[in-house]
């Protein structure tokens, strides 16, 4: 059992697991407040999803801080009971019960937790791989996780009827994992589209209002961020960013590091490195990579690249079949 700072978790078996055999009894681990992480072999660190998806139900009571962190998949937090403030990417929500947050992979995020009251919650992890072999020309089950990144929102609020809706999805959705009856796992996956199909209904259309729902922000931080995320290839520097957004270079420093948790310096070169890295997957020359990511000197990509992710582009290539770690933030 191993504990996980930067990502809230300690890691032991995951509470549910699409391909796992063996059932799982839930009230050992709310009774002893113990947070999942998935450890598939002893080889998988944290940070890595195998599966489709995961399914986590926890439910703890620590007074702890966390670091921002961030993953190579997307997840769904859906927010049962506690006090906790989730921040993402520059904006912070403050989450009431049946608040569901859209987290893109590579969105930089930290809850901030009351640790006065128990903190309950469902934490489902999603390959997007996954997600996109399930599109046709009517229906894209990504559409939540793209809309949340366009709109630069995450949060989902629901009405009572749709929470009554949810609740009785993710019951069955727990409930199947749970089973070792015959056809649980594709009854299992057909309860996680249904999720997916219902988050979508109510996230994707104009019809619903983000500013019922919409926590306070900094918008000068948050239209830096969009801009940085829109630009990568180009000039980042801090006197181009501070010129762009008329204020002083050491204002924009100070301002940025508040609001993210990160240097400017340290957000745009990860944010670079984790586009190289998904180009690199997919097939992309390292040396085209390294020059569409921003990054005008190869041998100052190599030792980013390097301190970043543990590994060479090469041998990063060569173990990418078997996922790539979150690396841990600097």
């Amino acid at each position: 059992m191993k504990y996980c700072k930067k990502c809230d978790m300690i890691s032991i078996k995951p509470r549910y697991d699409i391909k796992a055999k063996i059932p799982f009894n839930p009230n050992i681990i709310l009774q002893k407040g113990i947070i999942m992480h998935q450890t598939s072999t002893e080889k998988k660190q944290s940070g890595y999803l195998h599966q489709n998806f995961r399914l986590f139900h926890l439910k703890d009571k620590k007074n702890q801080e966390f670091e921002f962190h961030y993953h190579n998949f997307n997840k769904i937090i859906i927010f049962l009971s506690g006090r906790v403030t989730y921040l993402v990417e520059g904006k912070a929500y403050h989450l009431k019960p049946w608040d569901i947050l859209l987290i893109n992979h590579h969105d930089i995020h930290k809850p901030v937790i009351d640790s006065g009251t128990a903190y309950e919650r469902v934490v489902i992890w999603l390959q997007q791989d996954f997600i996109e072999s399930q599109r046709d020309y009517a229906c894209d089950l990504s559409r939540c996780f793209t809309t949340a990144d366009e709109k630069r929102f995450n949060l989902i609020r629901l009405n009572h009827t749709l929470q009554t809706e949810i609740q009785t999805i993710l019951h069955q959705l727990e409930s199947s994992l749970a089973s070792q009856e015959f056809g649980h796992e594709v009854l299992s996956q057909t309860y996680f589209l249904q999720l997916m199909v219902y988050l979508n209904r109510v996230f994707v259309p104009e019809t619903y209002h983000i500013h019922e729902a919409a926590p306070p922000y900094d918008k000068q931080i948050a239209e830096i961020l969009s801009y940085i995320n829109l630009h990568l290839t180009e000039n980042l520097s801090n006197e181009t960013l501070a010129e762009r957004f008329y204020v002083s270079k050491y204002y924009l420093m100070h301002k940025f590091k508040k609001h993210t948790g990160y240097t400017l310096h340290s957000y745009i070169q990860q944010k670079r490195l984790l586009q190289a890295a998904d180009m690199i997957k997919s097939g992309t020359p390292v040396l085209k990579a390294s020059s569409l990511c921003g990054f005008s000197d190869y041998s100052t990509f190599l030792r980013a690249f390097r301190k970043f992710y543990g590994t060479s582009p090469r041998d990063f290539i060569l173990s990418s079949t078997d996922g790539y770690k979150s690396p841990a933030v600097q």
